[in-house]
C-alpha cells in the first residue's frame, strides 16, 4: 500500500510546485505595464533619487501619501516618475501604489458636487494642493474621495486624470 501512495505524493508535489510558479508569475506580469502610467505614493514619506539605486543621492523627500505621480520609465525595481510640479527622478517600485490619486489644482476652492454636473448639490469644497483618491472620470467630471468626503470635481481642476497607455 505504501508503494502505491508514493506516485500520488510525487504528483501532488509536482502540482503544488506548478501552482506556486504560476502564482509567482502573476505579480511579475502585473509589473510589466506599458509606460507611461499613473501611480501614487504609498507612504507618508517617500524618497526620490537621482538614479535607480539606493546608492544614488536623494533629490526629494515627499511627505504626501497618495500624491499622484506619472511613471515614465521602468528599470528593474525602480520607476522614473514625474511629479505634479514636473520634477523627475527615481522611486523604488515598493514605494508606489497602483491605486490612482489626483491633486486639486487651479486657483480658489474646487467644488465637490453630489453628481457630475455644475448644477448638482454642493457637498464640499477643496483647496488646491489637496490629494484625493481617484475614481472614474466621465464627461469632464471625476469621482473623488478626499479623506472620506466623496463627490465629483471638474476634471480640469485635477492633476493625474489624463488617460495614459499603461493605465488599466
Amino acid at each position: 500500500m505504501a508503494l502505491s501512495l508514493r506516485p500520488m505524493m510525487g504528483l501532488r508535489l509536482f502540482s503544488l510546485l506548478g501552482l506556486a510558479a504560476a502564482l509567482l508569475a502573476v505579480p511579475a506580469h502585473a509589473q510589466e505595464r506599458e509606460v507611461p502610467y499613473w501611480a501614487s505614493l504609498r507612504y507618508d514619506e517617500v524618497r526620490m533619487r537621482v538614479g535607480p539605486s539606493e546608492e544614488y543621492p536623494i533629490e526629494w523627500v515627499y511627505k504626501r501619501k497618495g500624491l499622484p505621480v506619472k511613471v515614465v520609465r521602468v528599470r528593474e525595481g525602480w520607476r522614473f516618475v514625474e511629479d505634479p510640479e514636473g520634477d523627475r527622478g527615481w522611486i523604488a517600485r515598493s514605494q508606489l501604489d497602483p491605486e490612482r490619486g489626483a491633486l486639486v489644482t487651479g486657483k480658489g476652492l474646487a467644488d465637490l458636487r453630489a453628481e457630475p454636473s455644475a448644477s448638482a448639490a454642493l457637498r464640499w469644497r477643496a483647496e488646491p494642493g489637496v490629494v484625493a483618491k481617484l475614481g472614474t472620470c466621465r464627461e469632464g467630471w471625476c469621482d473623488v474621495d478626499i479623506a472620506g468626503r466623496k463627490g465629483w470635481i471638474q476634471q480640469a481642476r485635477l492633476w493625474g486624470t489624463e488617460a495614459l497607455p499603461g493605465d488599466e
